[in-house]
């Protein structure tokens, strides 16, 4: 039996500014909100994929205050996959997890119903942190998103980002 390895995410060279950040936002705390959970309603719905979730990377973890299609409210940060997707500024899009290198034994991703494809746009603060993503997660693989589908899809996390951005403000 062939034991496949996959790579953890790597922490951002900026990463205790980005948790002081994510800390501001009460983001560590669980909160119900309607509101995200209709972005990921729209997504899944626009993009026909069973899971669309709101992911926040905090320090060990990766958690979900909105999800469609994802029973576990969060998962290790050393399996995330929206954990490698905080390292870059436009959408992080892997069309088979299975194939590529980095996730292909990845506990995500092994088996039947493991992610196939994932696309995550960053929620990025004004400040510039990306403090998680919007992402959508199929257990089949699918090709890259178009340049109107990535439009779309950072537009949604845009909107997430706005409705954050309010949460932040009403702390103070």
């Amino acid at each position: 039996m062939t034991i496949r390895k996959f790579s953890v995410p790597e922490r951002p060279a900026d990463e205790a500014e980005r948790q002081a950040a994510l800390d501001a936002y009460g983001l560590t705390e669980p909160h119900a909100n309607p509101q995200l959970d209709a972005i990921v309603e729209e997504a899944a719905g626009i993009f026909g994929v069973p899971t669309a979730l709101i992911s926040i990377v905090d320090r060990e973890r990766q958690w979900f205050p909105a999800r469609v299609g994802m029973k576990a409210p969060s998962t290790p940060r050393s399996v995330s996959l929206c954990g490698h997707a905080i390292n870059h500024a436009e959408p992080f899009i892997v069309p088979d997890a299975t194939v590529d290198d980095r996730f292909a034994g990845n506990p995500l991703v092994i088996g039947v119903d493991g992610i196939r494809f994932y696309a995550g746009a960053p929620l990025v603060t004004p400040e510039g942190f990306r403090l998680g993503t919007l992402c959508l997660i199929d257990r089949t693989p699918r090709a890259a998103l178009s340049d109107d589908q990535i439009g779309r899809l950072k537009a949604l996390a845009g909107k997430a980002m706005a409705i954050l951005e309010k949460r932040r403000a009403e702390r103070g």
